[in-house]
């Protein structure tokens, strides 16, 4: 298939039907950036309002960098996956520290929390470099236009795509190829019900051609869920609440949450106060009062206003 009749259809379809977000007003890479790293494991109209607000709060890099961890993290809240704010906190760090934003993806990959994915979409995005991206989109829309079983979850599988998209870049102009890819992704060549008709690589494309639109991508297999009782501990003094820094459950790790104890357990427990998942890990939860938290280390003593 020649990729370069492919490049043309798809920058000339992102040329009307790109999407106008707010982090593409221009190529700043500390925009481009904090939108990636919001974007991972969340929707686009989720992270628009986050975004926003943490833009206006942290306008700059510097700015950034130089907040105290506990504003970013306050700022986060809601985003889920609270190590990504901490990894962009320490990377910003570190960026300001240097001379100028690291513009490769090789050079980007040193960095916290940089990794393949978002070290190529940001160098090909603010820096035009010459690579190509690979995320849910990309996969979906590369293994249907060339009707391709691929197991995208293998390091073998992904060499595959990666070279295929790195295909499209090559011939420049990689900033909007890639955005395209992932516009066309969202858009048109979705998980399901895909506007087929609607696409530019229509008469193309070979799952379309073939009748394999509902087979490709392969699904990856899912990881078993795993259910957990946790009984948490609410120990008051003083009108505050004691939390610690979460090392005692698999999930929330490093979080600041209340003691506790957790159980792994083969079936859903009858009773429970409340339930919560958090990826492969179904919680069932209750607390208890309790009198008081011993000689335990690194307890912090928080109002309940300060909670959240």
């Amino acid at each position: 298939m020649n990729v370069d009749v492919l490049r043309k259809l798809l920058l000339d379809w992102y040329a009307v039907h790109g999407r106008k977000l707010p982090w593409r007003h221009n190529q700043d890479p500390y925009r481009i950036w904090l939108s990636e790293v919001m974007l991972q494991q969340t929707t686009v109209t989720a992270v628009i309002p986050f975004f926003e607000r943490f833009t206006k709060k942290f306008p700059t890099l510097k700015q950034l960098a130089k907040a105290e961890l506990p504003s970013v993290l306050e700022l986060w809240a809601g985003l889920g996956y609270y190590s990504r704010a901490r990894n962009l906190h320490k990377a910003a760090q570190n960026i300001f520290e240097m001379e100028s934003f690291p513009q490769t993806y090789q050079e980007l990959l040193e960095l916290p929390g940089f990794g393949p994915y978002t070290a190529r979409a940001v160098s090909s995005i603010a820096f035009d470099q010459a690579v190509g991206v690979v995320d849910g989109n990309v996969i979906r829309i590369l293994s249907r236009v060339f009707g391709k079983r691929i197991q995208h979850w293998t390091t073998e599988g992904r060499k595959v795509l990666q070279k295929a998209s790195d295909q499209f870049s090559l011939g420049g102009n990689s900033s909007n190829i890639n955005q395209a890819l992932m516009d066309l992704g969202a858009q048109i060549c979705t998980s399901s019900s895909p506007r087929c008709r609607a696409c530019p690589w229509v008469t193309k494309c070979q799952a379309f051609k073939n009748d394999l639109v509902a087979e490709v991508p392969l699904k990856k297999p899912k990881r078993p869920t795993e259910v957990w009782r946790w009984r948490a501990q609410i120990i008051v003094q003083n009108k505050k609440i004691a939390l610690i820094k979460n090392d005692y459950a698999p999930f929330l790790k490093n979080e600041w949450i209340l003691p506790g104890v957790v159980k792994k357990c083969k079936k859903r427990p009858k009773t429970y106060a409340f339930k919560h998942a958090i990826t492969h890990h179904a919680i069932y939860g209750s607390c208890q009062k309790s009198i008081g938290i011993g000689q335990r280390q690194g307890v912090r003593w928080v109002t309940r206003k300060e909670l959240s």
